[in-house]
C-alpha cells in the first residue's frame, strides 16, 4: 500500500513536471516564430528529454511518455490550440511570468529524478546527478534546439546546483529514517522555495575571474 502511494506520488509529480516544462518550451518557440511543427517539437523535448535520458541511464522502462502518451496528446494540443488562440508577442510578454513553473518543475524534476534512482538501490552521488539530469537537460537541449547557449551553463543561476544539493538532501533525510514520499516532497518544496527566492533576490554562481 505504502509502496502504490510512493509510486503515485512521483507519477503525480512527473506530470507537473511535464507540464510546467512544457510552458517552458511553448515560451522558447513563442520567441524564435518556429512553425507549428516546431513548436510541438520543442515543447515535447522540453517536457520529456530530461526525464527520457535520465531513465536510458538507468535502463528504466517505458519510458514516462510511452507508459502514459495520454500527456503527448495533451502536451502537442495545447501547443497548436495556443498558436491559434494566442499572438506570438502575448507569450513573449509573459516570458518572466516562466519563472515560477520553471522553478516548479526545477524542484519537482529533481525531486522525482533523485528518488527513481535511489529506489533503484543508486549512491547519493549517482541519485543527486540523476535529478540534475532530470531537472536540467529537457531545457538544455530545447536551448541548443533554438540555437542558444544553454542557460544552463551560461547565466550563472542556482539551478542545475539546487537541484543537485536538493537531492543530497532527499537522501539525508532518507538515511534519518524519514518516510520516502515525505523526503521527496520536502525536497521539491525546498528546491521551489529556494529556486524562487534566488531568482527575487538576484542569487547567482561567481563567473571564471579575469
Amino acid at each position: 500500500m505504502q509502496n502504490d502511494f510512493a509510486n503515485q506520488t512521483l507519477q503525480i509529480l512527473e506530470i507537473i513536471g511535464t507540464v510546467a516544462f512544457g510552458a517552458s518550451g511553448l515560451i522558447a518557440a513563442a520567441r524564435k516564430k518556429l512553425d507549428m511543427v516546431g513548436v510541438v517539437l520543442l515543447v515535447l523535448v522540453t517536457a520529456f528529454g530530461g526525464g527520457t535520458l535520465r531513465d536510458i541511464l538507468l535502463d528504466r522502462h517505458p519510458f514516462f511518455w510511452m507508459q502514459n502518451e495520454i500527456w503527448i496528446w495533451v502536451l502537442a494540443a495545447l501547443a497548436i490550440a495556443t498558436q491559434f488562440l494566442v499572438k506570438a508577442r502575448n507569450v513573449e510578454l509573459s516570458a518572466r511570468a516562466i519563472d515560477w513553473p520553471d522553478a516548479i518543475g526545477l524542484g519537482v524534476f529533481a525531486a522525482s529524478g533523485t528518488q527513481i534512482a535511489l529506489s533503484m538501490g543508486h549512491s547519493a552521488l549517482i541519485a543527486s546527478i540523476m535529478g540534475v539530469i532530470t531537472a536540467a537537460f529537457g531545457g538544455l537541449i530545447r536551448d541548443v534546439l533554438v540555437a542558444e547557449i544553454p542557460g544552463l551553463v551560461n547565466d550563472h543561476q542556482l539551478y542545475a546546483s539546487l537541484a543537485f544539493v536538493g537531492g543530497l538532501c532527499i537522501w539525508l533525510l532518507q538515511y534519518l529514517n524519514v518516510d520516502d514520499t515525505v523526503a521527496t516532497l520536502i525536497g521539491a518544496l525546498t528546491i521551489i522555495i529556494t529556486r524562487i527566492i534566488a531568482i527575487r533576490l538576484g542569487w547567482k554562481l561567481p563567473n571564471w575571474r579575469n
